[in-house]
């Protein structure tokens, strides 16, 4: 399977208008292959701990103790286990992964490991096992260092107080660098970090003999700095058409005042807001398809325009994600997975609190043929009938998804309200019942607008006719 199609952004906290830190992403794979939706409960066992990759085979030693984390695995484990996003009981996040592409030359240097850790087994074999995102970072780096990568990707991690953006290149090497808090990221399947800071350890972390790799075997095109993106990374056409144009509106969306090109290989991995951010420009962007400008797949812009690059939001969308780490608050209220089932764009973005015990049966359900008891297919319904009749339906989706985005965001107020009188075992039981309501209410909305869909599609079929009623 390929699953190169991702977006991702990250936003520091002083950044964003609550102090959050936040980072999501679009998980783009194939148009229909479900998502599930799970919480794996901590446990510790007393008997030696491995992972074997389903996929590849790779195979690695873990440690006795995992703590509790969510996780979005796939529907089979036929390619592996996926599990993608989550948050643990620590209140640190992951997401896994963005990938990328490593260029022939450092390939030929350090290929990749045929059976090294892959995007599949990455969220399983850290996020039970770390209490920040710098310990992810450092956890991740050393088993790419030890077992290779099967592949190259970006990885997110994110805790109350910091971002970090991780990318491999080659088989053993990675380098991660910091969100500063004050600004954000967006990436699109291209390696993204640039200069990097050997001196600043609280900024930037990589394979300990990464600049000696680079060195001995001629890998720097530059003689005047040390750019990841430069060395490790491609630039050719298919970048131009399908990646730096969703670095492009992203940028554009959250920092207008700078002008630049949707084709431009200079666009800055790290950049600054011209206002604060929330959890709803996040949403937003994930959810976008080039909205306002030419290239709207859906908008009024001229058809080879339209056509020209990839978006942010697309049918091969499995799920998008906003993982949201409030400050000053206990871990299990602090962290709220706001998930989308299907496609971002024509879907909702519902709250699932890191404190969470359980999900809802329908995030269980769900294989590859439509299944009406699936969470994934009921989002997967609507976006399939708003696309066969998209200017006709998209004002009736839109409309119900706008109110369910208030209802929601009202749910997670009145729940912060009476959380914070709660602790232990009373807060984690109303934080999963809460959750619950909120995916209850996403489900019901949806298949009533299904329902709608359907009866407005009987009357939009090419065999119509429309009668003149005074005849």
């Amino acid at each position: 399977m390929n699953y190169s199609a991702c977006t991702s952004i990250l936003i520091g906290a002083k950044a964003s208008i609550d102090g959050s830190v936040m980072i999501g992403r679009n998980e783009d794979a194939k148009a229909a292959w479900p998502k599930h939706f799970v919480v794996h409960a901590a446990k510790t066992a007393t008997t030696p701990q491995s992972y074997v990759s389903p996929d590849n085979g790779f195979t690695m030693p873990l440690p006795l103790t995992a703590a509790k984390y969510t996780a979005t695995p796939e529907w089979t484990t036929k390619y592996g286990l996926f599990e993608e996003a989550g948050i643990n009981e620590y209140g640190v996040a992951m997401s896994a992964t963005e990938s990328t592409y490593s260029n022939k030359r450092v390939l030929g240097a350090d290929p990749l490991v045929k059976d090294g850790i892959g995007e599949e087994a990455m969220v399983t074999v850290v996020l039970p096992y770390i209490r920040t995102a710098r310990e992810g970072v450092q956890r991740l780096g050393k088993i790419v260092e030890v077992y290779g990568t099967s592949e190259s990707n970006g990885i997110l991690f994110a805790d109350q107080h910091e971002a970090w953006y991780l990318e491999t290149g080659a088989g053993h090497y990675w380098v991660a660098q910091r969100i500063p808090d004050n600004a954000y990221a967006v990436v699109a399947n291209q390696m993204a970090i640039q200069t990097i800071d050997f001196n600043d350890p609280a900024n930037f972390l990589f394979a300990p003999n990464l600049k000696a790799f680079v060195t001995d075997n001629h890998l720097n095109p530059h003689t005047d700095r040390f750019s990841w993106r430069d060395i490790f990374g491609t630039q050719d056409q298919s970048d131009l058409y399908y990646n730096t144009p969703r670095v492009w509106y992203g940028q554009r969306c959250f920092t207008p005042h700078v002008t630049a090109q949707p084709q431009s290989f200079d666009l800055p991995f790290i950049q600054y807001a011209d206002r604060q951010l929330d959890i709803n420009d996040a949403q937003d962007y994930l959810s976008s398809h080039y909205q306002g400008t030419p290239y709207d797949p859906v908008g009024d812009g001229p058809l080879a325009d339209k056509k020209r690059f990839r978006p942010v939001s697309l049918a091969k969308t499995q799920e998008s994600h906003v993982i949201q780490l409030r400050p000053d608050r206990d871990p299990a209220v602090s962290g709220i997975l706001w998930l989308a089932m299907g496609v971002a764009a024509q879907s909702v973005y519902v709250p699932f609190y890191a404190g969470i015990t359980s999900t809802p049966e329908a995030y269980h359900q769900g294989a590859a043929t439509y299944d009406r008891d699936s969470a994934y297919w009921t989002y997967k319904l609507v976006s399939v009938l708003t696309d066969a009749h998209y200017h006709e339906a998209w004002p009736i989706t839109s409309d119900v998804r706008d109110q369910l985005r208030v209802d929601l965001a009202h749910l997670v107020r009145e729940t912060d309200r009476v959380a914070q009188t709660l602790s232990g075992t009373e807060l984690n039981d109303y934080v999963t019942k809460r959750s619950n309501q909120a995916a209850a209410l996403g489900l019901r909305q949806y298949q009533e607008l299904a329902a709608k869909l359907i009866t407005q599609a009987t009357d939009l079929g090419p065999l119509n006719y429309h009668q003149d009623l005074n005849l």
